[in-house]
């Protein structure tokens, strides 16, 4: 039966590496719901118009217009085999939503969290630093330059670090993820769908445990569920 992966993670959890594997390895799409909106900005469709009246108001889009909207693209015929979710289910009436649309669909649900402790995610990203040259990335706690602060590709240049990788907005990004997601995965774990697996290995580690999950476990249907 073809599944419906729902990947989450706080963070700098490592959730579009393994999102981009599995789409690169298991030839199934990613359906990001940020990626959806925008889309939509120049769209003249009842829809299109109905979401930017929304957003240009301020307003959050609604449980039911996100639903209608991820509906509509996992309807397209690429989304026969399965397909990856990022960004969608983020409420527990939202996976209520999702498994009626599973049920509709044939498909079978497996939500995964990648887990990784608070006090690491702080480290992955307030110790990032950036080559503005190049690109290349260093991390002051895991992978840190030759010499302190300078790009080791690019000898004259100097490291710079995001306005975001701060402790404070670091912090603060995973108080949100924590308050928004925790009754998502208390849904998940009350139907005994939430599998886990842990984040702090290596990404290709994380990937094999992850693909195996997927192939392999046995996972609830929008029917069972």
């Amino acid at each position: 039966m073809p599944k419906i992966i729902v990947l989450m993670g706080a963070p700098g959890a490592g959730k579009g590496t393994q999102a981009r594997l599995l789409q690169e390895h298991l030839q199934l799409p990613q359906i990001s719901t940020g990626d959806i909106f925008r889309s939509l900005k120049n769209a003249d469709t009842p829809l299109a118009r109905e979401l930017r009246d929304i957003m240009r108001a301020g307003h959050l889009v609604p449980d039911e217009l996100t639903t209608r909207l991820v509906r509509e693209r996992t309807s397209e015929p690429d989304t026969r085999s399965g397909y990856i979710l990022d960004g969608y289910p983020r409420t527990p009436a939202q996976a209520v939503s999702l498994q009626n649309l599973a049920r509709e669909q044939g498909h079978q649900i497996v939500p995964i969290l990648i887990d990784v402790p608070y006090e690491l995610l702080e480290k992955r990203m307030t110790g990032r630093r950036n080559c503005p040259v190049g690109g290349e990335i260093f991390n002051i706690y895991f992978n840190p330059p030759q010499v302190d602060n300078v790009c080791d590709h690019h000898p004259d240049t100097q490291l710079v670090q995001r306005t975001d990788d701060n402790l404070e907005t670091v912090g603060a990004r995973l108080a949100t993820f924590d308050e928004q997601t925790r009754p998502l995965l208390d849904y998940y774990r009350r139907a005994g769908l939430l599998q886990t697996v842990d984040g702090t290995r290596a990404p290709d580690v994380i990937y094999e445990e992850i693909e195996d999950r997927v192939r392999n476990e046995p996972v609830a249907s929008g029917e069972q569920a």
